[in-house]
């Protein structure tokens, strides 16, 4: 799922998608208009999913789309050292998910984690 606002409205540490992927917005910086041009506004920014460094040139009254980030929490039903298997807290649906390797330590069976979904992709992410 996905919004769209103006360029204008965003700010850093939201989210915008860029090449169809997620991203958390990590600068903006905007130029004056000029006499034959609107305003234009740079976006860097990294993906939520892949990490990868993104970033776009455009118009500040232009349209742009911004994905519905959700943070859930999951309980882990076991975990094998490289993938969970967690079970949702408001559904209880079950699915499994790779945990990355600066979580591994904490993720323990039987405790609740958090991930985050947008776009129909899932992550598991811990807040320290």
């Amino acid at each position: 799922m996905k919004e769209q606002i103006t360029v204008k409205e965003l700010k850093e540490g939201r989210y915008v998608v860029i090449d169809d992927e997620p991203c958390l917005i990590k600068s903006i910086s905007k130029s004056k208009p000029g006499k034959h041009g609107s305003a234009k506004a740079r976006i860097d920014a990294i993906g939520i999913f892949d990490g990868q460094k993104r970033s776009i040139v455009s118009s500040v009254s232009s349209k742009i789309y911004t994905p519905v980030v959700e943070r859930k929490s999951a309980q882990v039903l076991s975990f094998d050292g490289s993938v969970a298997q967690l079970m949702d807290m408001d559904d209880y649906s079950t699915f499994e998910l790779p945990v990355p390797e600066e979580y591994k330590d904490n993720v323990k069976e039987g405790e609740e984690i958090t991930y985050i979904t947008a776009m129909g992709n899932k992550k598991i992410e811990m807040r320290t």
